[in-house]
């Protein structure tokens, strides 16, 4: 068994920084590493940027007895970016393990973790906590929203999406669950070798692109009559 452990860090060597962090722990007992969440949210009552600084370990792949796995902590299911770098660095499958609420982003869920699987060939495990916490003390987000005590419903449905499209059942919405997939890695290379993505995905005109659009007087080449 490999353990994925979603931590908070606390950095004391950098001036006690925070982290959202997940540790890899291989099946021998060693902590084999960890990962850091690379994209810190700014949105609704998830405005983790006023504690948590951006992870700086990018896009580590951890080898294991079971395959090389990556773990795209939470909200960095939502940047496309993020999910191709762990696909160029080799994962064969990918974590998501996320905290999320139904009002905020319930109608992407189904979808993001299974495109990603589809677009990089490779499996993905979306993974969602369920319940609802109530605080002693009333909070806003500076949002124009009434002052609540809650975040609201962690709606779990837990999945795993294969590279051809296909996915789980997902879990329940409000009881905790276990998930049991048998993932057979080969279909990442059946599916690279059927579907050329990698092979016609270009990263060099996109690495181009991106290195001019970096630029501060960057103007998108906008065609007009």
């Amino acid at each position: 068994m490999v353990i994925l452990s979603p931590i908070l860090e606390r950095d004391e060597g950098h001036g006690d920084i925070l982290w959202n962090t997940a540790v890899v722990i291989s099946n021998s007992g060693k902590v084999l590493g960890k990962s850091r969440k690379n994209h810190i949210p700014r949105v609704g009552d998830f405005n983790e940027s006023t504690y948590y600084m951006e992870g700086d370990t990018g896009h580590r792949i951890f080898q294991t007895q079971f395959g090389k796995i990556a773990i795209n902590i939470c909200y960095g299911r939502h940047h496309p970016q993020n999910w191709m770098m762990y696909g160029i660095n080799g994962a064969e499958i990918v974590f998501n393990p996320s905290a999320t609420v139904g009002a905020l982003s319930e109608p992407m869920w189904p979808i993001e973790a299974r495109n990603a699987a589809i677009a990089n060939s490779y499996f993905t495990c979306a993974i969602n906590r369920v319940g609802t916490e109530t605080f002693p003390n009333e909070f806003t987000s500076g949002d124009g929203k009434p002052a609540h005590k809650d975040f609201g419903h962690f709606y779990g449905s837990s999945y795993v999406a294969a590279p051809d499209g296909s996915r789980t059942p997902g879990l329940s919405r409000t009881e905790d669950g276990l998930l049991v997939a048998e993932m057979d890695l080969n279909l990442c290379r059946q599916v690279k070798d059927k579907w050329a993505f990698r092979m016609t995905q270009r990263l060099d005109l996109y690495a181009e692109s991106l290195t001019k659009a970096l630029s501060p007087d960057y103007q998108p080449p906008l065609i007009k009559e």
